[in-house]
């Protein structure tokens, strides 16, 4: 088991043979059940969009109640703190790929959705708040602008002396709607994260229910 809270059940198993990981949207608290549907089916169609990517785990199932994602071997940034230029090199080209697919992140802030693979390159996971519409106006691009601002900040705790004059300047202008959300909203979901889903800060892996 990886991860077990109110949103349901997270686990590494293994199905005809090939490792998988399994999230069980049925294991959810009662109240969280319909919201936990709704990110997995986000979620599945995310993967469906980035079918064939490498760097993205592939989608192998989604029936309502379980979602089948395939294993990407690997170790969370906090864990690998990736130092390497050539990670972050990689990283922003993953990072267009998705975008160039309609498909926006948006929860590159916490380290654990970026994974370093057994090889040192860039992963991505957990597309559950992912933009799916596929639509490129101006709000996917600013939040896929903001998608690569996380990327940098990542850029900038690891391997800061590779930061790009153009992208210390990305990582100084956050976006309008990013500046509103940390003086609005932002205190909330953290009361709330911390709170009731035992998500502190970029761990993001919540607390393992008993």
């Amino acid at each position: 088991m990886l991860k077990c809270d109110e949103l349901g059940r997270v686990e590494k198993t293994e199905r005809h043979g090939v490792c998988v990981i399994r999230r069980d949207v049925d294991a959810a608290r009662w109240w969280a059940r319909a919201f936990a549907r709704r990110a997995a089916a986000r979620e599945a169609r995310a993967l469906a969009k980035l079918d064939g990517l490498d760097g993205v785990p592939a989608l192998l199932g989604w029936d309502g109640h379980e979602l089948l994602r395939g294993y990407i071997a690997g170790a969370p940034m906090q864990q690998a703190r990736p130092c390497d230029r050539a990670y972050y090199r990689e990283a922003l080209r993953l990072l267009a790929r998705v975008h160039r697919r309609g498909i926006v992140h948006n929860d590159l802030a916490k380290e654990p959705n970026w994974l370093v693979d057994v090889d040192g390159r860039p992963a991505l996971v957990d597309f559950q708040i992912a933009w799916t519409r596929g639509k490129r106006g101006a709000l996917f691009r600013a939040l896929a602008r903001e998608d690569l601002r996380h990327l940098l900040k990542h850029k900038r705790t690891y391997c800061a002396d590779a930061l790009s004059a153009r992208q210390r300047a990305i990582l100084a202008t956050p976006a309008p709607h990013a500046v509103l959300w940390r003086a609005t909203g932002k205190r909330l979901y953290k009361l709330v994260a911390r709170r009731v889903f035992g998500y502190w800060d970029n761990e993001g892996q919540g607390r393992k229910r008993g």
